[in-house]
């Protein structure tokens, strides 16, 4: 009976030390002017948390214009684009299959939410941020349906009037 009672033990402490722990990147921001909001150390960091204003992400929007008051019909068609293409897997609230994207325009860049929207797969592979929060999620891929240029505008300035 002691014997069994060996065995099971050192077969659980084994079975223990040999989970694999998930797999994190390091995330280091290009510019000084990067803000980071902070967290209590005895939380997990989220890629979804840090704020990198600066970064512009993988893609063919290197610039975007963006006025200081909110295009309503631009944000209504954006609005309707997001319902039809986005809301499967993203809520404005909170978060879903994919991360929540009601405050997206106060962590990131327009260009690097236009770049994730337009070239998610190549943000995927070569973007720090991008990369860790398909990490946290599993690695669950966003759908790459073709979105335009000017489709991708539209959900930017629909997800820009969410923070006015």
């Amino acid at each position: 009976m002691k014997k069994l009672l060996f065995i099971a033990l050192a077969l659980l402490i084994v079975g223990c030390k040999q989970k694999e722990e998930k797999k994190s990147f390091e995330y280091a921001p290009s510019s000084s002017k990067t803000v980071e909001q902070t967290k209590p150390a005895e939380e997990k960091k989220s890629f979804e948390d840090i704020v990198d204003l600066e970064n512009k992400g993988v893609g063919p929007i290197t610039s975007v214009a963006i006025e200081e008051s909110i295009d309503q019909d631009l944000a209504k068609k954006g609005e309707n684009y997001f319902k039809i293409n986005c809301m499967a897997c993203h809520k404005t609230d909170r978060k879903f299959i994919g991360p929540a994207l009601g405050d997206i325009t106060t962590k990131r860049s327009p260009e690097w939410i236009m770049n994730m929207t337009m070239n998610t797969s190549q943000m995927v592979k070569e973007d720090p941020l991008a990369k860790g929060i398909y990490e946290e999620y599993d690695k669950a891929p966003m759908v790459t349906a073709p979105v335009s240029e000017e489709n991708a505008r539209a959900i930017l300035e629909y997800l820009r009037s969410l923070n006015p």
